[in-house]
């Protein structure tokens, strides 16, 4: 399994296809340390977290000549689960067919991985290198970000950073911001009784019925933004009630929340206690903010000048609608400029027959290199 410098990005996209890492459970071990042979071999230094049993992320710096920031490349090595339709491709074996690569990950996100490491072993044989590159490789991203925030509590773990790329889905188009989350269970109670007499029972389906359709017109009271847009809310789901024969004394929706930067949650949250009243309790599952960066920033205009070099047009920055393990790393990294950009699509992550286009992966490669190459030589540090 030793790894070849002149091995293209399609040869490891499928090989780390080929580590089951669903989560749950998630398993990224040994995915992640193969990773970190391929990276130490290579020159970088090495350090490997686990926040969990075989939870493990890695985090691989290339010095530089000088003591300055490092950019961080970013992505994580877990996967969402296969659902319940069938694939018509292995999901493990990552096949090639139409200039795609099907395979779990291979858009969400182990092609940009893949890219990201073939690009920091090319810079890895760069002698003019100044400034160091970090590559910051997590577990657990999918199901809460529990990974990159084991990494940002550990001392030592991660220093500060002058620039960070995200290596989520966008078609390898530059997106400077993407939106917060705020999920909450919303809680009724009542009194349980037997269904043949209702009356003598108090119903908390009802009431979290009730509440759900109040939530469609629940207002967050902040304007739209530019590059974000509006929040979003979803009631994604309803629980409750243990037989059809009682009334039921207990039931709970689930809701998830997208905020826009400057939205606070303390704010969201009286707002949301004021529109459903006393009939139901609002408890905080998780949250993490949005996160925005300058499209003025001069790195970030120095990879828009690569972009346009390497697709032929200058890009305009856009927003993601998801969420990132950078809602954590940005602000224990110093709050460096932060791009998302990454070779899947954004509307082919979770799905089933996932893919990434071939030539979409050769080209972040491209991206990469020239963009970690003209911070490792000049240090052009963002603003």
């Amino acid at each position: 399994t030793r790894y070849s410098p002149v091995m293209d990005v399609l040869d490891l996209t499928r090989r780390l296809v080929a580590f089951d890492t669903v989560n749950p459970p998630g398993d990224e071990r040994d995915c992640a340390l193969f990773l970190a042979a391929i990276l130490a071999e290579a020159g970088l230094t090495v350090h490997t977290h686990e926040f969990d049993d075989r939870r493990t992320s890695l985090v691989a710096t290339l010095p530089g000549g000088d003591t300055r920031q490092p950019l961080v490349l970013t992505g994580h090595l877990d996967v969402v689960p296969l659902g319940a339709a069938a694939w018509s491709f292995d999901p493990f074996v990552a096949e090639v067919a139409d200039g795609r690569l099907y395979g779990r990950g291979t858009c969400d996100m182990k092609g940009a991985v893949a890219a990201m490491v073939v690009a920091a072993l090319r810079l890895a044989r760069e002698t003019r290198r100044q400034a160091p590159l970090q590559l910051v490789l997590t577990a657990g991203e999918e199901r809460g970000c529990h990974g990159a925030r084991h990494l940002c509590a550990q001392p030592g773990a991660l220093a500060g950073a002058g620039a960070m790329l995200v290596g989520e889905p966008t078609g390898n188009r530059p997106c400077v911001a993407h939106k917060g989350i705020l999920r909450v269970a919303i809680a009724a109670t009542g009194v349980t009784a037997h269904a043949s007499m209702p009356e003598r029972g108090d119903n908390a389906i009802f009431k979290a019925a009730a509440a759900a359709l109040a939530l469609r017109t629940f207002e967050f009271g902040v304007a739209p933004q530019p590059l974000l847009g509006r929040p979003t809310l979803n009631v994604g789901t309803i629980q409750g009630g243990l037989n059809i024969n009682s009334v039921p004394d207990a039931a709970t929706l689930g809701v998830d929340i997208r905020t826009v930067a400057g939205q606070d949650e303390a704010d969201v949250l009286e707002r949301l206690r004021r529109h459903l009243g006393t009939e139901v309790a609002i408890e905080r599952l998780e949250g993490a903010a949005a996160i925005a960066s300058d499209p003025d920033d001069s790195w970030v205009q120095g990879v828009l000048d690569v972009l346009a070099d390497v697709q032929g047009r200058r890009p305009e920055p856009q927003s993601a609608p998801y969420f990132t393990d950078a809602a954590f790393l940005k602000p224990t990294l110093g709050e460096p400029p932060t791009l998302i950009l990454g070779p899947g699509e954004a509307e082919v992550a979770h799905t089933t027959d996932e893919y990434c286009a071939i030539a979409k992966l050769e080209e972040a490669v491209e991206i990469y290199t020239r963009v970690a190459l003209d911070w490792c030589r000049t240090c052009a540090g963002g603003s």
